[in-house]
């Protein structure tokens, strides 16, 4: 199964796999949604995250939402006085 990936254009950090490039099983409510790449059968996803989990959600809801962490904010040290 190709897997492809979306971004939410309202939701910032959101993005969605989904089983087939047009996203019309995405729900509405964070879109629109912009296509950002696609995973062929013989790849990996992302992150680490479980293929076999997602393809689950695919075939049962049509889509699998996942959210990018926040990046942490890098404390700022000075010279020692």
């Amino acid at each position: 199964m190709r897997i492809y990936i979306f971004k939410s254009e309202s939701r910032r950090e959101l993005r969605a796999f989904a089983g087939h490039i047009s996203g019309d099983k995405l729900p509405k409510n964070h879109g629109p949604w912009t296509v950002t790449g696609v995973i062929g059968a013989d790849k990996a996803p992302p992150h680490n995250l479980s293929r076999e989990a997602i393809e689950e959600a695919i075939e049962g809801e049509g889509f699998q939402l996942w959210r990018l962490q926040k990046k942490e904010k890098k404390e700022k040290v000075g010279p020692s006085v």
